[in-house]
Formats: C-alpha cells, structure tokens, sequence
C-alpha cells in the first residue's frame, strides 16, 4: 500500500470522527488565539486531518490521491528515500499553517483547518517533474505549469482580497513550499526542472 493510500485513509477516517464530534474538530483545527504554547503548537499538523463538510474532505482526498501516487512515483524513480514523500505533505500542511497563524494570531474568531496546505505542496512537486502534464481543470486540459502560474497569482489576489471564507494564503504557501521542497531533494536541484520545461510537449 502506498503512502498517499495510507494518508488518505487516515484523515478520512479523522475528519469523518469530527464531523460528528465539535470537540475533536475543534481541538485538532488551527486556532491561532488558542495556540498560547508549545502545547498547542499541534495543532500546525493537526489541522490538516479535519475538514469542514463532505465537499472539502473529497476534493483535497481525490486531488492527494491523483497526484501523491504520481510524486511517490517519480521519488521511487529517483531513488530517494520511501519517507520521503509523507515528510513533504506533513511538513506542506505545518508550512502552509505557520504564515495563516503569524497573520491571524490575536484574531479569537479566526479558526482554519483542511488538508489543503499539504495538498497544494504535493501537486506542484508533481508539476515540478513534468510541467507540461496536462491537469483537468473542470473539463478543460491545461499544462501544469501553466495552471500553476494562474494558480499561484489566483492565490495571492484572492488573499489580499480576503472577501472569502478559503484559506487563500494556505493554498498559496503550501503551493510554494512543495516546489522548493522537490527542489532540494531532487538530486539534480533544479536541472530536471528546467530541462522538462525546455522542452514543451502539447
């Protein structure tokens, strides 16, 4: 069994216990006002295993799954260590978190949760590999690298615009933090990248 199976199923099973249970939710979730000490600094990785509804946990579990399975494919292509892969999105949902908690820490009704962080650093170490890919966007295919252009900007618009209940800047730093993360540990520390980029493929 994969990693990315392993992963799924876990914080399936946790977020469905939360669905049905405010106090578990509420203690796992990112809670800046709350996090007063080292012994609620848990919750930078805890948050990442609740989701808000059926829909949230779906959507981030499908896009894990699509694209985790294909990372943990090119790490075993490149002989990299096997744990490396959940090192990155454990460490993508606790990076994505610590931005949202520096911004948000004296707010007492800001709360986040959702394995979005984590998610977004593992689709774009995905890009990273083989940015012309396509990604089904809705129904439409588009270059990875593309969509990762469009969806970097996108995030940094709609969190400066701050009109919305999506945790924007999760989106947006996790997306960041995969890249560089693959960048590091990918033996070739970017020629591959840039390699696979010369040379488009439609």
């Amino acid at each position: 069994m994969s990693f990315t199976l392993i992963i799924v199923v876990i914080i399936s099973l946790v977020s469905l216990a939360g669905f049905n249970n405010e106090d578990l939710r509420s203690k796992l979730l990112l809670w800046p006002k709350r996090m007063d000490g080292p012994g609620e600094y848990y919750r930078f990785l805890t948050c990442g295993f609740v989701h808000s509804d059926y829909m949230h946990l779906i959507f981030n579990m499908l896009a894990l799954y699509s694209f985790g399975e294909a990372v943990e494919m090119y790490f075993g292509m490149l002989q990299l260590p096997v744990y490396l892969f959940p090192v990155l999105f454990l460490s993508g949902i606790v990076a994505s978190s610590i931005p949202s908690y520096m911004r948000h820490k004296n707010n007492a009704y800001y709360r986040s949760l959702g394995a979005s962080g984590g998610v977004s650093a593992v689709v774009f170490a995905a890009i990273y590999f083989a940015p012309w890919n396509k990604i089904i966007l809705f129904v439409f295919p588009i270059p990875g690298i593309i969509l990762a252009i469009t969806y970097v900007i996108y995030s940094a618009y709609m969190d400066k615009k701050g009109n919305d209940n999506i945790g924007h800047d999760a989106h947006l730093w996790g997306a960041v933090y995969g890249f560089l993360f693959t960048l590091v540990f990918e033996p070739s520390h970017g020629k591959l990248f840039i390699d696979a980029l010369m040379h488009p493929s439609f």
